[in-house]
């Protein structure tokens, strides 16, 4: 018996990690979606915004470059320099052809061509980044403000809102992961 339970735990601690794992594993973007995306566009209907604006980008993720290392480079620059390609001074500049840049935070990033006129003619891409989920959001109430006068009487209990409810999916799939490895435990 006590080797049945032992087994059934240790099962359900490798089934939870591989869970945990997948569910916050981060994702590699080719750019464009194929190794030659990374060129000036063939129509106005084929850009680079659009293939950005069709994929959800997570903070952790990263976006990677396959192109010429001879004939083009990668600038990330602001906004400003981005609608006005202007290449004189990136935020980052990547010339080795096979480019990985991560996303660490959330927002938007800008990415524009070095190559000579290629911005101009479309050989840029804005890619925005979603806003990570907090862990345990809203299951803290706000603590009360500190009164700035003797005279304000007693600090009221800030009150829950109902956020004993909210539960991340991260949470929601380990809490079933956990719950159906007890179950199995328990039949087996």
């Amino acid at each position: 018996m006590a080797t049945t339970t032992t087994t059934s735990l240790s099962y359900l601690c490798i089934v939870a990690l591989f869970a945990v794992l997948a569910i916050s594993e981060a994702a590699d973007f080719l750019v464009g979606g194929s190794s030659n995306a990374w060129k000036i566009p063939t129509s106005a209907s084929d850009t680079l915004n659009q293939w950005a604006a069709a994929n959800r980008f997570q903070v952790g993720d990263s976006l990677v470059w396959k192109y010429e290392k001879e004939k083009d480079s990668v600038l990330q620059v602001t906004r400003e320099d981005y609608l006005s390609c202007n290449t004189s001074s990136p935020i980052a500049e990547h010339k080795d052809g096979a480019t990985a840049v991560k996303l660490a935070r959330s927002g938007a990033y800008y990415f524009v061509s070095g190559a000579e006129g290629a911005c101009e003619k479309g050989e840029k891409v804005i890619v925005v980044v979603m806003a990570e989920r907090r862990r345990g959001a809203g299951l803290a109430p706000a603590p009360a403000p500190a009164p700035t006068t003797a005279s304000e009487g007693p600090a009221v209990a800030p009150t829950s809102g109902g956020g004993e409810t909210a539960v991340g999916l991260k949470g929601a799939a380990v809490t079933a992961v956990l719950v159906l490895g007890v179950v199995a435990g328990m039949i087996i």
